[in-house]
């Protein structure tokens, strides 16, 4: 019986897609692909950086400031072309509620399972606050647990990090669902004895209903 459920943020519940006014908005529809993809892939590896970013890259989301570094150089080093200002305005565009858009299901999956009164955590590697996001959308208060990697100090796959999440709504790991798009950084929530659900994070206008079909796959309501 599942009586909690995780949700990964980036990929599962909201996509990255900034609209009008992003400099990359120049870009071809591969192109922009490619930068959304160095802007929030969880497992990215650092090869693309000099070897003395390498520890900083994979303490990125634990620190809003080792962030920026570090991904400010993955932009300048990945061949984008962009300028330095336009640099900037990308990366700052990764923090903005309006580059954020929800999947289609995600305010009906987090309704549903409010009105059913299963508790939810929203377990992300990030390294910013992400609840003006659920704000816009109306559903911050519909999540009852948000766990951020750069406000706990772990990072998924870190077992800690879900089970932390866990004890937090009250749910014991075996009867909660993890449901993200990474199995490598999601399926970490299996070593605790979470049920473990990937999501492929295709663009928002592509993916209609896989949120609820994880969620019903489970046998959450």
């Amino acid at each position: 019986m599942i009586h909690g459920v995780l949700f990964d943020f980036s990929g599962t519940l909201f996509r990255f897609e900034p609209g009008p006014g992003w400099p990359a908005t120049t870009f071809d529809e591969a192109m922009r692909e490619r930068l959304t993809h160095v802007l929030t892939s969880p497992t990215l590896s650092a090869d693309h950086l000099p070897p003395d970013l390498a520890d900083a890259w994979s303490r990125r989301d634990l620190d809003p400031d080792v962030h920026r570094t570090v991904y400010l150089a993955s932009l300048a080093s990945s061949g984008f072309a962009l300028t330095p200002a336009q640099t900037e305005v990308v990366y700052r565009s990764l923090s903005a509620p309006e580059a954020w858009h929800p999947y289609p299901d995600t305010s009906e999956v987090l309704h549903s399972l409010s009105a059913a009164g299963v508790p939810v955590a929203v377990v992300s590697n990030i390294a910013w606050d992400i609840r003006p996001m659920f704000r816009k959308l109306g559903v911050e208060d519909l999540v009852t647990e948000f766990v951020l990697s750069y406000e706990e100090g772990v990072v998924k796959p870190d077992p800690k990090i879900f089970t932390l999440a866990c004890q937090r709504i009250g749910v014991a790991p075996e009867n909660a669902v993890m449901v993200g798009d990474s199995a490598e950084a999601d399926g970490g929530a299996s070593a605790i004895g979470c049920r473990t659900v990937i999501v492929d994070p295709a663009p928002t206008t592509a993916r209609p209903s896989a949120l609820l079909d994880a969620v019903a796959g489970v046998g959450a309501p």
